[in-house]
């Protein structure tokens, strides 16, 4: 028996093998059930589609056929509805299928016949990759409407989606922080569908879209003729999320008298309309987010440090999308939809491009793209001129003396990937090398 120490992340994670050959199936489920892996397996791509239906799964073991197009479409359609590492592997493909089958992100392309100790490290490296043990690359919501997926497979959005599934079941105060554009709203929405309030309003105010006096209005309610124009009394928001959730957007330009207000609700759970003696009481969940360092705020005098704590009792940071590695490519795909390609200098530009605007702005650009685009592929003229330009790369700093062949194919390799933010695809584009190479080298220098 093969020892089963190195593979340690195999250990309780779950894997859904699909391949047409029972033998094979029967081989791999052997193996990893030596390695404490649950494994269910299929023979057909439609399978695998129930199975995804109703599991979550770590890793998927792909027999790809022969790697032609009809192959690429069916990995792409596990891909975007796992939500999870895909390993593909093959007896007939060629070459160039499985460097295409790389592109469009495989974790890892294995040749038949299978040589168990090397589908092993494989396995287990796709389970390390995701970070995670039974959490979902992408998020999927419960919603009366239809949802976009969160889609990450970078470490830091693995630990988003960990925080949300402990966070989320509970009723404490949360705090999302991160750049516009990152999805704020799309965490906001996963928080009030895992937590039992699911079935109950969730409600949205945005802060900077209103002034001060209508923001007030907005959240608590007015009486009629509390001010000039309320000719009816209107509930507030804090009343129509009365037993679910209440999302604030852009709490940072929220202001003082408001502030004051909300502190209340949070302590008590009581209100007034505005123009109303009448105290009310609302059993709200509040997730607030803002741009801003709340703490630099606090100190500027800016915004309430006891309302800053009161908000701020577990915090979410999403990150930027530049600092998200391959994620930007597993997005390309996923908002592209499964009936669309791309040229390959259009999606190295998409890759190279910094998205300043975060995935809101990767959304426009893609959707501009489909609307220019011929025969549903987009190139790269159909992309924004500041996508499709690019920016130039940065040369990597050589050291110039005291140093041996291993050390300067190291600091390339940590040069790069520091450039890349991480990326593995541009950085093993940068390196000149294949991505297989890459994650060799990764592993070696303990950069993995």
């Amino acid at each position: 028996m093969i020892s089963t120490n190195r593979f340690c992340h195999l250990h309780a994670s779950r894997v859904l093998v699909v391949d047409g050959d029972p033998n094979v199936r029967h081989a791999v489920k052997q193996l990893l059930a030596e390695n404490q892996a649950e494994v269910d397996e299929v023979a057909s791509v439609e399978e695998a589609v129930s199975k995804l239906e109703l599991c979550e799964y770590d890793v998927i073991l792909l027999d790809v056929g022969d790697g032609d197009e009809a192959s690429l479409d069916l990995f792409l359609q596990l891909k975007g509805k796992g939500g999870c590492e895909v390993v593909c592997v093959s007896g007939d493909a060629t070459i160039e299928s499985a460097v295409a089958l790389i592109k469009l992100g495989a974790f890892e392309f294995l040749t038949k016949p299978l040589k168990m100790v090397r589908l092993q490290q494989v396995l287990n490296d796709a389970v390390l990759a995701t970070g995670r043990r039974r959490s979902p690359l992408s998020f999927p919501f419960r919603h009366d409407r239809p949802q976009p997926l969160m889609v990450g497979q970078s470490p830091s959005m693995q630990e988003v989606f960990r925080l949300i599934k402990l966070a989320g079941p509970t009723d404490r105060p949360i705090l999302i922080q991160g750049e516009s554009g990152t999805g704020k709203e799309l965490v906001a929405r996963a928080l009030h569908n895992v937590s039992g309030r699911a079935g109950r309003n969730m409600v949205v105010v945005n802060c900077a879209a209103l002034p001060e006096s209508l923001l007030e209005s907005e959240l608590f309610g007015h009486e009629k003729g509390a001010f000039t124009g309320a000719s009816a009394a209107k509930p507030g928001l804090f009343e129509t999320a009365d037993g679910g959730t209440l999302f604030i957007d852009e709490i940072g330009e929220m202001t003082g008298g408001v502030q004051a207000k909300l502190l209340r609700v949070l302590e008590d759970g009581t209100y007034r309309r505005v123009g109303a003696t009448k105290e009310r009481h609302a059993n709200v969940r509040l997730v607030t987010a803002t741009n801003r360092d709340l703490k630099r705020e606090v100190r500027e005098g800016r915004f309430r440090e006891d309302l800053y704590y009161r908000i701020d009792v577990m915090r979410l940071e999403l990150p930027p999308l530049r600092q998200r590695g391959d994620d930007v490519t597993l997005l390309t795909h996923h908002f592209m939809g499964n009936d669309w390609q791309i040229e390959s200098d259009a999606l190295q530009a998409i890759e190279r491009f910094d998205w300043p605007g975060n995935i809101r702005q990767l959304i426009n650009a893609i959707e501009r793209a489909k609307i220019l685009a011929d025969r549903q592929t987009i190139q790269l003229q159909n992309l924004p001129a500041e996508v499709a330009g690019g920016k130039p790369e940065a040369p990597v700093r050589l050291p110039t003396k005291n140093f041996d062949l291993e050390s300067l194919r190291k600091q390339c390799v940590q040069e790069v990937m520091s450039r890349e933010n991480g990326n593995k695809v541009r950085a093993a584009r940068a390196l000149g090398i294949s991505r297989r190479c890459l994650y060799r080298l990764l592993e070696k220098y303990d950069m993995a």
